[in-house]
Formats: C-alpha cells, structure tokens, sequence
C-alpha cells in the first residue's frame, strides 16, 4: 500500500472503549482505513484497504481470534 496521507484523519476510538487509556483509533480515510494507538498518536499508524479491515472486524465479531 502507497503512504497515505493522515494529515486531515479524524480518529475515533471504539464505542466499546472504556477509557482505560488501552484503546486503538481507528480513521477512515475514504478508501484506505488507518489504524493507531491511543496513548502514542505520533507513533506508527497501521493501514488497511476498507475490504480487508472489513473482514477483520467479521473475524472479532466471529470469535476467531478468541473471546473479547
């Protein structure tokens, strides 16, 4: 994947977040979708196509990494 330009990103963190500082932002990029940690927003972004972050999530949902 190109670098992508994060400049104008809006973060959000997940509605399941429970403010204990061990959240993961998330930021749609109107194609690509990054990926960060909350407590190191300078530090590296991770990112994805929409399809596959799509199906990651699926995969969450789907209890394939183990339970939440």
């Amino acid at each position: 994947m190109n670098k992508v330009d994060l400049q104008n990103a809006q973060w959000f963190k997940s509605s399941y977040s429970n403010g204990n500082g061990n959240c993961v932002e998330v930021a749609y990029l109107g194609g690509p979708v990054a990926v960060r940690d909350s407590k190191r927003q300078a530090g590296p972004v991770l990112t994805s196509t929409t399809e596959r972050w799509q199906a990651f999530i699926a995969s969450v949902v789907n209890g394939e990494f183990g339970e939440l």
